[in-house]
């Protein structure tokens, strides 16, 4: 007997070793081919400014705890923070992190799926799904978004499977375990207090008998301090235009537009989507699921859905669940904090607002289709003997998601704002120093001014970059010599004014306190504009340029040079006078916009490919 009972028990080792080690492979297949589409990815539009943000500030309270768009994030803030100040944008640093995220996510779900279920083969099917599903995979190619979901989904897991040890055992330091990885998940994520909103209904669905009354009380004073924190900060924070930080509710016609959209969404790469994508830029994509494959999506759902809740006894419980959290940690808080100005359309294709929620369907998965370890009756009825009919559906599952991820991996993804951000960085070293540089807006390519308004200035964004003293200018004001200015590509190209131009004439047109008028070959219309004025002067003097009604005093130096006046005004004629009583000699004049001059020398001459 003794010899049997030590047979089986290596057996049972040995078939608890194999899947451990199945599912580790799996994880770290999964890492090698995911690291192929990580690795093409590079900072965008929330990056710049957060990482700008970060380099501006101390690691201060007020710093780390900004709620920005209804996000209260310290731990993405402190990464930021750091990130700054290692090479500022360090893509190398930023896909190690990502891909070490991503190994603990999957270890700790493997680890939260044997202490639910067993070292039963069968563990590795939700697992699998975890590993495969495209639902994660735009998230992926953002890096504020991979800094605030990716901690999570370690923290969710690995919470979870400590309550889990907790109710089995009674002992409480696994309830605090629980606590501590809820309060780093707090740290990185709005959606983290629902981790013990699923502990709760996680006992009572499954372990009904287990009281656990402590633990209870530990969990609800984590959720009310951080709920105290939260609307605290809340109140404190401030929007980048200063405003105060006012959630928005949408009307309901809104809302319901949204979760549906979202919804699909959900439901869509769950089962493999969304087979399609629509970019948004170069770098980024949302969903863009055929019609047809939406609703062929529900039937199959829904059939999934039918088949658990025939067959297993809480399986009804497990989809209730997916969908409370569904409602309260995916819908609720976009809908309050950004739907109304997405919309419900653009705001339900976006899967980064499911991503996180793939952990989360890995474990419903498991708990509708498996027993626990030592659970009591736990189905409905004798199963069918097509009982592995659903193997040939995880393998068009298997394949929609193999499908989509190519599909995702066919775009541009970082190339060409890495080489916008690393050809600026090679300008900044090689232009000489204390050059004057025009402070306009990035390309919307890298940063949208509309949303993040100076942070998507040169200045701030490239400043960071320089290597050298440079002077950044906004508006160019008196005669600045040899102003440049960054092209679509990260060159630094001479500015050129582009706009209406009066030609100098034979000699110059001599200028004096008497008001000279000089026509435009063509009306401006009022607006801010820069004009440029040639002179070729004895001695410094200074000039009065009016458009309209708008008028500037400027300096204008002796000799031969050229000095810029910022005017709010317009009309079909300049004027110009001294105002020191003196005499000025003018050449060319142009009025318009400052740009690069696309026909002069770039520094770099090319821009820096991979």
């Amino acid at each position: 007997m003794t010899t049997i009972g030590t047979t089986a028990r290596a057996r049972s080792a040995g078939r608890e070793d194999a899947v451990l080690a199945a599912g580790i492979a799996m994880i770290a297949v999964q890492l090698i081919w995911k690291f192929a589409l990580v690795r093409r990815t590079y900072f965008r539009q929330d990056d710049f400014h957060f990482i700008a943000r970060g380099l501006e500030q101390g690691l201060s309270w007020d710093y780390l705890m900004r709620v920005d768009f209804g996000h209260l994030m310290p731990g993405p803030f402190a990464i930021h923070w750091v990130m700054g100040r290692l090479g500022v944008y360090n893509d190398l640093l930023a896909h190690t992190v990502t891909i070490g995220l991503l190994a603990a996510a999957g270890l700790a779900l493997l680890r939260l799926l044997h202490v639910l279920f067993g070292p039963r083969p069968a563990i590795l099917v939700p697992l699998a799904f975890y590993l495969l599903t495209p639902m994660t995979l735009s998230a992926l190619s953002w890096w504020a978004v991979v800094v605030e979901t990716l901690p999570f989904q370690v923290a969710l897991p690995m919470a979870l499977g400590s309550h889990v040890l907790y109710v089995r055992s009674g002992r409480f330091r696994h309830a605090v375990a629980a606590a501590a990885w809820t309060v780093l998940a707090m740290a990185f994520f709005v959606k983290a207090p629902f981790i013990l909103l699923l502990a709760f209904v996680l006992t009572l669905g499954w372990f009904p008998r287990a009281d656990r009354r402590p633990a209870w009380l530990l969990y609800l004073t984590l959720i009310a301090i951080y709920a105290a924190i939260f609307f605290q900060r809340l109140s404190a924070s401030v929007t980048l235009t200063n405003d105060a930080v006012r959630p928005a509710l949408p009307d309901p016609a809104t809302a319901a537009g949204f979760t549906w959209q979202l919804l699909t969404s959900l439901v869509s790469t769950a089962l493999g989507g969304p087979w399609a994508w629509q970019p948004i830029g170069d770098d980024y994509a949302i969903a863009a699921t055929p019609q047809a494959l939406v609703w062929a999506g529900l039937a199959v759902a829904v059939a999934v859905v039918a088949a658990s809740v025939r067959y297993r006894r809480t399986a009804w419980l497990a989809w209730l669940t997916l969908l409370a959290y569904f409602l309260l940690a995916d819908v609720v808080p976009v809908a309050i904090g950004r739907i109304v100005q997405l919309g419900p359309d653009l705001g339900g294709l976006e899967l980064r607002y499911v991503s996180s929620t793939a952990s989360v369907l890995a474990l419903v998965i498991g708990l509708a289709f498996l027993p626990l370890r030592g659970e009591e009756r736990p189905w409905l009825r004798p199963l069918p003997r097509l009982r592995h009919a659903w193997i040939p559906l995880g393998a068009l599952i298997a394949a929609g998601s193999l499908w989509s991820a190519a599909a995702y991996a066919r775009l541009p993804l970082g190339d060409q704002v890495r080489s916008y951000v690393e050809t600026a960085r090679l300008a900044l070293k090689r232009v000489p120093s204390g050059s004057v540089i025009l402070d306009a807006h990035v390309p919307g390519k890298v940063a949208h001014a509309m949303f993040f308004y100076d942070y998507a200035r040169v200045s701030k964004l490239l400043g960071p970059l320089a290597a050298q003293p440079v002077t950044w200018t906004r508006r160019l004001t008196g005669p600045v010599p040899r102003p440049l200015a960054f092209d679509g590509q990260g060159r630094l190209r001479p500015v050129v004014i582009s706009g209406v131009r009066i030609p100098q004439r034979d000699g110059c047109t001599r200028i004096s306190g008497k008001e000279t008028r000089l026509r435009l070959p063509a009306p401006v219309r009022a607006g801010e504009w820069t004009v440029q004025v040639g002179y070729l002067n004895p001695k410094s003097t200074e000039l009065s340029v009016r458009l309209g009604d708008g008028t500037a005093a400027v300096r204008a130096g002796s000799g031969f040079g050229w000095t810029f006046a910022p005017v709010r005004g317009g009309g079909g004629e300049v004027r110009l006078r001294t105002l020191d009583g003196g005499t000025a000699c003018v050449g060319e004049i142009r009025i318009g916009v400052p740009v690069p001059a696309e026909d002069a020398a770039a520094i770099p001459p090319d821009p820096v490919t991979r």
